[in-house]
């Protein structure tokens, strides 16, 4: 005979067994992730191709308007299609990553509003699209490094540790972004513009080499301030080996400003997530 599982409602149950809960809801997870993955390329040509098409030809834009146009020049013995493309390649993981961190509760809105489960599912559910892109990238970095024949070294060890940061950088803020979204629906016009002004304002185009040449101007300390500025160095160091520059001081502070972000997030998604359905 087949037992139920029985399920007790009682004062302060869900906010005990949250944890718990959103394990047991797992299956759930990969359900939203595949649907997710599914929707992303959903009626499209090339499919996940675009993955490889968008990093590709924005680096070749990139290359003919700052290194052969500005006369942009990259670290020393690196070649500058390939900083450029390591570059972007850990951008866009951030940024589609964040992105649809910031809009999943409104995405999933019809499921907030029939039934119970952990609200944390669908932001960690949307971390998957971000990732499977991110892996596809990686392939076409790989293949123009063996095209530029230019190999990494032993910080290559250190790149799950970058894309591990990545990762808890884009929760930290995209958690925050959620809520708020959900709030005030201006939130989703605004995070299209924060993307765009952080692509500029990150080392992706240019070195932070260029940047220590200017420890005196009034911007050099607010330039560090930025987190993705030592996880975006961190990252073309452990792809471009020593060569590549890289402020391992500026990375102390982002870990320790990234992991208080990520715990104030996640405190205020979970004191937030019970009002989702109001706003909805």
């Amino acid at each position: 005979m087949a037992h139920s599982e029985e399920v007790i409602i009682e004062a302060g149950h869900g906010a005990k067994n949250y944890w718990r809960d959103l394990w047991k809801n797992r299956e759930l997870l990969l359900i939203l992730s595949r649907r997710d993955l599914s929707v992303r390329y959903k009626q499209t040509v090339v499919g996940a191709g675009w993955a490889v098409i968008r990093p590709f030809a924005t680096m070749l834009v990139m290359v003919f308007v700052f290194d052969k146009v500005a006369k942009f020049k990259g670290d020393e013995g690196i070649p500058y299609p390939l900083m450029v493309l390591a570059g972007i390649t850990i951008w866009n993981f951030f940024s589609t990553t964040f992105t649809q961190i910031s809009h999943s509760i409104l995405l999933n809105s019809n499921l907030v509003t029939k039934t119970y489960f952990p609200r944390l599912i669908m932001p960690l559910s949307s971390v998957v699209v971000g990732f499977v892109d991110f892996i596809i990238s990686i392939v076409l970095y790989v293949l123009i490094a063996i095209w530029y024949q230019h190999f990494p070294s032993w910080q290559l060890l250190l790149f799950p540790a970058f894309v591990l940061l990545t990762l808890a950088a884009s929760l930290a803020f995209g958690l925050f972004f959620a809520v708020m979204n959900v709030r005030f629906r201006d939130i989703a016009q605004l995070i299209p513009f924060i993307v765009q002004i952080g692509f500029y304002a990150c080392p992706i185009a240019y070195s932070s080499s260029m940047v220590e040449a200017n420890q005196g101007a009034w911007w050099y300390d607010l330039y560090y301030l930025n987190p993705m500025v030592s996880i975006i160095d961190g990252f073309k160091w452990c792809l471009l080996g020593d060569g590549a520059f890289f402020k391992v001081s500026s990375l102390y502070s982002t870990i320790g400003f990234t992991v208080a972000v990520l715990g104030i997030s996640i405190y205020y998604f979970r004191k937030e997530e019970n009002s989702f359905v109001d706003y909805i």
